[in-house]
């Protein structure tokens, strides 16, 4: 149990087992492509942020398949109370959890996909049983919970709710409603989890009035972990039209997270609500303060200082926006901060960043053909900044 005890060490077991033999770093000479701001510029196939998630999901994974439940129901009891987060940001507790299901949710899954209903409850079943083993345990009953959400999503699957064939929409609601009860019991302000609060908004989609409830549901979240920005941000996508919004909800909200955690993020709030909303639906940008958001972004940088968080916003600014569509102004606004974001932050290129700033439409890719295509773009919009250029902002391809 020592290796689990010490997450340095399963970091450096994940550097040191990386697949295919790809060197962690190699560097890019950009004054070999155009005089540039800064040379030998590394570019990580593997950063520290994807370290740290690798390890914490092997240890999860491990205690689960050792039926260490106690241990890691107090891991993950202790990371969510100290707000533990990885280089990047990302709840510590969330990624232990997501190893610890990740046996159930897989064999599950394939279940689903062979239409065998009885066979995916079957694993569920299986899985409810450590409950017993750990009573009053609400860190596994997280796990439990969450699983139950991820095969939920499998039964449904992306298509249309009017598309999903009638015994898949019952399997969906099934879960979800299994997913509330696991944590109905716990109070999350009682036992200070916002872990507990995230299932209560993961759960809206299952919802029969969810519009009425997923601002309180946010509130509630982002008041118990201000700092953690993939709450904010995953407040906007649901403030969308496809969910459970309308532009002027998000716009709204946006404004309303900004003064609320202004004291953990200046105006960064504003940005962060944004930031997923932005990239999944080009009409988000309708009522989009482009001045604010942007001044959120340094606010950002002052802040959080990792190379994950920059490579995220200067593929975005850099790579990701198109430049037709609603309001023109605000995304050429925007396009402009990609020069500050490189000359000022940016010291190492994520290339799996900049493959999914665009959009992970091409899932049948490996790994390796991902980091190649990230590489390209990110060298590609490096050359343009070097050469005194505007990025070039196309719009992203199924095919890519």
């Amino acid at each position: 149990m020592t290796v689990l005890n010490n997450l340095s060490s399963m970091i450096r077991m994940a550097r040191s087992t990386r697949s295919g033999g790809a060197p962690h770093r190699t560097v890019l000479n950009i004054d070999a492509i155009a005089t540039a701001p800064k040379s030998n510029l590394p570019i990580c196939h593997r950063s520290d942020e994807e370290d740290h998630h690798h390890a914490l999901f092997e240890a999860g994974l491990y205690m689960a398949r050792q039926d260490a439940w106690a241990t890691l129901g107090d891991r993950i009891r202790e990371a969510d109370a100290n707000r533990a987060l990885t280089p990047g940001g990302v709840p510590e507790a969330e990624i232990l959890a997501e190893g610890a299901r990740a046996d159930a949710v897989t064999a599950a899954t394939r279940a689903v996909s062979l239409g065998d209903e009885l066979g995916a409850a079957s694993i569920m079943n299986d899985m409810q049983l450590v409950l017993e083993e750990t009573p009053q345990d609400h860190g596994v009953a997280y796990v439990v919970a969450m699983a139950h959400i991820d095969i939920g999503w499998a039964w449904r699957g992306e298509g249309w709710r009017n598309d999903i064939p009638a015994a898949h929409r019952a399997a969906f609601f099934r879960h979800f409603r299994n997913a509330t009860a696991l944590i109905d019991p716990y109070d999350a302000f009682e036992l200070d989890s916002p872990m507990l609060a995230s299932v209560r908004c993961a759960s809206l989609a299952a919802e029969g009035q969810p519009r009425s409830r997923a601002s309180d549901d946010y509130e509630d979240l982002i008041d118990l972990a201000p700092g953690v920005a993939k709450y904010i941000r995953a407040l906007g996508n649901h403030m969308l039209p496809r969910w459970f919004g309308s532009y002027e909800r998000l716009e709204h909200e946006a404004r309303r997270t900004m003064e609320r955690t202004s004291d953990i993020w200046g105006t960064g709030g504003y940005t962060w609500t944004y930031f997923d909303a932005l990239t999944v639906d080009p009409d988000a940008f309708a009522l989009l303060d482009a001045d604010l958001f942007c001044r959120g972004l340094k606010d950002i940088l002052m802040r959080r200082t990792d190379q994950h968080t920059v490579n995220s916003f200067a593929a975005f600014t850099g790579t990701a926006l198109e430049p037709e569509g609603v309001n023109q102004t605000a995304r050429a606004r925007i396009a402009d901060c990609f020069d500050w974001i490189v000359t000022d932050h940016l010291r190492e290129i994520h290339p799996r960043i900049w493959y999914a700033a665009k959009g992970v439409w091409a899932t049948r890719l490996e790994d390796q053909d991902r980091l190649a295509k990230g590489r390209q773009r990110a060298i590609a919009a490096l050359d343009r900044h070097a050469r005194g250029l505007p990025p070039v902002t196309a719009p992203r391809h199924r095919g890519d």
